[in-house]
């Protein structure tokens, strides 16, 4: 696989997490969903989750299995957030390294070809997931409220340097920029 082909998300949701519902999921045949925490989840320094997430949690739990899959390593922080949404985790992911998705995988007894890759960074969440052959969901990331949405330097610099390699960060199968909940 090239540089392209690695950094290339299948879906890529202009928005947050929040908006990815249960109906683009099946759309997409999917059976489960590993999630990303910091910024995909949970603002970076937040110690819990929001009412919102765990509505988006209970809804989207009806129709895929979900398991939490952080680079952090703050037991205290991601399991507080893992047990308010009383869904499983896996902590200190070094992702890209597939090891603790793959585990995850195996817990949720799916192949990698039916489970999404859910995060808000290229470098990490999607490298890891498209190396694992998953279908691989970049989302927008939620920030503390006074942080603007689109000054995200991280996020910026990795579109940037993905650039470089070669990569035009556009999805493979479908952008959704506004999503009709109703539909």
């Amino acid at each position: 696989m090239n540089w392209n082909e690695l950094l290339q998300p299948d879906l890529i949701l202009e928005s947050s997490i929040l908006n990815l519902s249960p109906d683009i999921v099946k759309q997409y045949e999917l059976k489960g969903l590993v999630l990303d925490v910091d910024e995909t989840l949970v603002p970076f320094n937040a110690i819990d989750a929001s009412s919102e997430l765990q509505n988006w949690v209970q809804e989207m739990r009806q129709v895929v299995s979900l398991w939490l899959v952080s680079n952090n390593i703050s037991e205290a922080r991601i399991g507080n957030i893992a047990r308010s949404l009383d869904l499983p985790y896996y902590l200190g992911a070094a992702k890209p390294s597939r090891r603790k998705i793959r585990a995850a995988l195996e817990q949720m007894d799916l192949p990698a070809n039916q489970v999404g890759m859910v995060g808000d960074r290229l470098f990490t969440d999607v490298l890891a997931g498209n190396r694992l052959e998953m279908f691989t969901i970049l989302v927008e990331p939620i920030v503390h409220t006074d942080v603007a949405m689109r000054s995200h330097p991280i996020r910026n610099f990795e579109v940037w340097i993905s650039e470089v390699l070669g990569a035009t960060i556009k999805p493979k199968k479908h952008r959704f920029t506004k999503v009709d909940k109703d539909s």
